[in-house]
């Protein structure tokens, strides 16, 4: 039921006559209530803003989950090179996403394929968004890059990093993100008057948007490049180069987990949102259900992987875990806020076997990935998109993207297939426009010869060769003071100790 309008007419029929000045008493109470209302608007405005920056620190932070990752699947002689990569993803991925790509992305009004507005953050803030949108949506672009520079670990030149990295996160990945997200992306949800299919693709925290994007432009960078020198023997089998730290690998995990929590309930970018006024149930309880839903799907696929590899491979791995689990949150992303937490296990189980396959066919293939990066962010990316497209509840969709009453939802939720038929469209133009755009791009920094290292960088270890010395100091200087020192001693085939010693 709609309130009656404070004003001082009003008011001053209810006062009577009998007060001394009925319209002065009327004004100022309206006055009263108008100022009380524009305060509870700034508080909304201050916690939905508050809410946005804390879950862009949350997503931030999964660039040292990232860092630790790579860390610790790569040799040791590479560490400060893949390091130092993720470095530049943050910082080059901040100039450009600022001058270029949140203009491409969000530049609105545009047209359904770029964005035209912002570049430089030019006429920012806007009633629509504030600088810390701005932040949240950079640190899910340098995330596509940190994606990439997984798949080409350990035999890249760093010019071809500081030139892929930024081309991705200045044009690629925005462009990508303006088709899906933008409210006039030609493909997005949230373009209520011109929706794909009737329906729009639902990728609410990025499975393609991020995932696949940087699985894809991986998948180009290492096929073009190459396999690293010994992945695979003269028959073509495969040679495991085992990363140097499982140690690394398990905090670079739980680092990306505890990001993911930023990542995907952070997608709905406001807290502050009553579906129904005076109820309990509002954008809040949904924020908690999609962290349920990304909790379940990880803890699937990461316990699916731990029996699956045991049975092939005959060894409880932890590696193997750590990638199933992340799996798990790469598939979950696309349709965290608009699936029960039942189908997220359905979720997970499958992007392990997704996950799994995509291994198994990697090495058939003689492709070398030392993180699984195209396998885990583009296979698992690309099976979430099509998970949401066949659980997504109608309940669920109409509260997340209102404004369009009765659109199609999930195929196995009496939904039809019209959602399906618009996310298969957003995995076929995804691929085809990454591959269009940084394949090309990798194949001429190969021809240029600024894409891989030589032999002997290679056989050396870049942090030896280029960055001037390795990660681990394996001397101290304080062993060369007087004092006791320790020294190894080797075993003596020739002799065996005596009684008398």
């Amino acid at each position: 039921m709609a309130l009656p309008e404070c004003s001082a007419a009003n008011l001053a029929q209810l006062i009577g006559p009998n007060a001394t000045d009925a319209a002065a008493v009327a004004g100022f109470i309206c006055d009263q209530f108008t100022a009380v209302g524009q305060r509870f608007s700034d508080t909304a405005f201050a916690v939905d803003s508050t809410y946005l920056l804390f879950s862009a620190y949350l997503v931030f932070s999964m660039q040292l989950g990232f860092a630790m990752l790579c860390a610790g699947s790569v040799r040791a002689k590479n560490t400060m090179n893949i390091m130092l990569t993720n470095v530049l993803d943050a910082a080059a991925g901040g100039l450009f996403y600022y001058l270029f790509g949140f203009a491409f992305a969000f530049g609105a009004p545009s047209n359904g394929f770029i964005g035209r507005h912002f570049f430089g953050l030019k006429d920012v803030p806007t009633v629509a968004f504030d600088y810390s949108y701005f932040l949240y949506q950079w640190a899910f672009a340098i995330a596509a890059a940190g994606i990439t520079s997984g798949s080409i670990a350990e035999r890249t030149q760093f010019v071809a990093y500081l030139i892929y990295s930024s081309f991705l996160t200045g044009f690629v990945y925005p462009v990508v993100s303006h088709w899906f997200w933008s409210g006039d992306g030609w493909a997005s949800a949230t373009n209520t008057g011109n929706l794909l299919f009737g329906t729009g693709v639902i990728d609410f925290a990025g499975s393609g948007v991020v995932h696949m994007v940087g699985g894809v432009a991986g998948l180009w960078g290492a096929l073009i490049e190459g396999p690293r020198i010994g992945r695979f023997d003269h028959a073509g089998r495969a040679v495991s180069l085992r990363g140097h730290s499982a140690s690394l690998v398990v905090l670079g995990t739980f680092m990306l987990w505890f990001g993911w929590y930023g990542f995907n309930p952070g997608s709905f970018t406001k807290i502050l949102s009553a579906y129904d006024s005076g109820n309990y149930y509002g954008q809040w309880s949904a924020i908690g259900r999609t962290a349920v839903t990304t909790t379940l799907a990880g803890c699937t696929a990461a316990l699916t992987t731990l029996f699956g590899k045991r049975i092939i491979s005959g060894h409880w791995n932890v590696t193997d875990v750590c990638n199933g689990l992340l799996g798990g949150f790469a598939a979950i992303t696309a349709g965290c806020s608009v699936v029960e937490p039942w189908a997220a296990i359905v979720c997970g189980f499958v992007a392990a076997v997704v996950l799994i396959a995509c291994n198994m066919l990697a090495e058939k293939v003689r492709y070398d990935d030392p993180l699984e990066a195209a396998q885990l962010h583009g296979g698992c990316g690309a099976w979430g998109i099509i998970f949401t497209a066949l659980f997504a509840k109608e309940e669920y969709v109409n509260q997340v993207y209102p404004g369009k009453p009765g659109r199609p939802y999930g195929l196995f939720m009496g939904g039809g297939g019209k959602l399906l038929g618009a996310h298969v469209i957003q995995i076929l133009v995804i691929i085809g426009w990454v591959s269009a755009t940084m394949g090309p791009l990798f194949f001429i920094l190969n021809k240029m010869k600024l894409l891989r290292i030589s032999t002997e960088d290679e056989l050396a270890g870049m942090d030896l060769t280029r960055h001037g010395g390795f990660a681990y100091a394996y001397e101290d200087d304080e062993s060369h003071k007087p004092g006791i020192q320790l020294r190894k001693i080797e075993p003596n085939s020739s002799s065996t100790p005596s009684a008398e010693s």
